[in-house]
């Protein structure tokens, strides 16, 4: 049940990070507040495909 998302600047568009979510539970997208490197700073970080 639970799948692999990539998780991509809101920002700079880069793809930082991979993680796991419950689609059960979660069936929209997801949104974090994650560090860029690029930027230096936490921005906010969405679900893509």
């Amino acid at each position: 049940m639970r799948v692999n998302i990539t998780l991509a600047c809101t920002e700079t568009g880069e793809r930082n990070y991979i993680t796991t979510k419950n689609k059960r539970n979660n069936p929209e997208r997801i949104e974090l507040k994650k560090y860029c490197p690029k930027l230096k700073r936490m921005t906010l970080h969405r679900e893509t495909k």
